[in-house]
């Protein structure tokens, strides 16, 4: 029993997997040598706490330190930096203005505003289509856009804009959602349809020609201009605005914005119908909410294809 309270006391008081670790082994230490039988009970208490637990010398030849990967970040990745832009600005028109006007200027031409960007990843479509209108929502499919919709409707966020791409089952999972926010312009964009943006490293065993890479990583990297940048000047409310696109484009778009090598996008899996959140601050900083959230759906309705 004065055991058991010395336990009790040490554990309320140290907490935490160090206290296990210390009072394992003064207690390993006064029980001294036992018969088998009693050290296969010890081993049933003691085990587990010395496991959790690395022995300090195993990490004394250890060099533990992360090393720094030299890739700074880009305040001016999007070229919309206000300090970028007047530095342009004076250098493309030659002008020399006062330190004061300067600042007057740089203060005006400052975003204000942030921008949510809400990636949604179309539904299961029918994989089996020789062609793009073939290649429709499946019954499920059209399930998942009803609940990808239901969720971005019960967020209570006013969207600025529903923006698709071209492609059959992104233009349907669209529609679906439009029907569930009705006040929300909708809008196309080819730039958006599917494709393969860069050659992913490591490389996958399929096969495609650097042509594709070429063509559809230009149209997909034309497409990241165009839709992940910061706030213009003129906007003064932050926006939330919708995109429903496909996957290669999705996790693209995430890698870009982060800065991380972008031949990493196919180390990222995204569920149909999931949703993927970017915030772009007015100072140019990217975060990322979320990447293919798809708890909302119940599991038996979760698919990857």
């Amino acid at each position: 029993m004065a055991s058991r309270r010395a336990l009790k006391m040490i554990f309320g008081v140290a907490g935490g997997s160090a206290a296990l670790a210390v009072t394992a082994a003064g207690l390993r230490g006064h029980l001294g040598n036992v018969g088998e039988d009693q050290r296969r009970n010890n081993w049933n208490i003691f085990t587990p706490l010395g496991a959790a637990q690395p022995h300090p010398l195993s990490l004394e030849n250890q060099n533990l330190t992360v090393t720094p990967s030299g890739n700074d970040w880009d305040i001016n990745w999007d070229k919309r930096d206000p300090v970028a832009v007047l530095n342009s600005k004076m250098k493309r028109e030659k002008a020399v203005s006062s330190t004061e006007d300067q600042t007057t200027e740089l203060q005006n031409n400052k975003p204000r505003a942030t921008r949510h960007i809400i990636l949604i990843r179309h539904s299961q479509y029918n994989q089996k289509g020789s062609d793009d209108k073939e290649r429709f929502l499946t019954s499920l499919g059209r399930e998942q856009a009803e609940l990808t919709a239901q969720r971005l409707a019960t967020l209570g966020l006013k969207y600025d804009i529903l923006i698709h791409s071209t492609m059959t089952r992104a233009t349907e999972t669209a529609d679906i959602i439009g029907k569930h926010l009705p006040e929300v312009k909708k809008m196309s964009c080819d730039l958006l349809r599917e494709g393969s943006p860069v050659e992913p490293v490591p490389r996958i065993g399929q096969w495609r020609p650097e042509s594709v890479y070429h063509e559809d990583g230009a149209r997909i990297e034309a497409a990241f201009r165009r839709y992940i940048h910061r706030a213009d000047v003129t906007q003064k409310q932050d926006s939330y605005e919708i995109i429903v696109c496909h996957a290669n484009v999705i996790r693209y778009f995430v890698c870009r914005a982060l800065q991380f090598p972008p031949e990493g996008w196919l180390r990222m899996g995204l569920n149909n119908g999931s949703i993927t959140w970017l915030t772009i601050r007015p100072s140019g900083r990217v975060g990322l909410r979320m990447l293919g959230d798809s708890g909302f759906m119940p599991p038996e309705k979760l698919t990857r294809s």
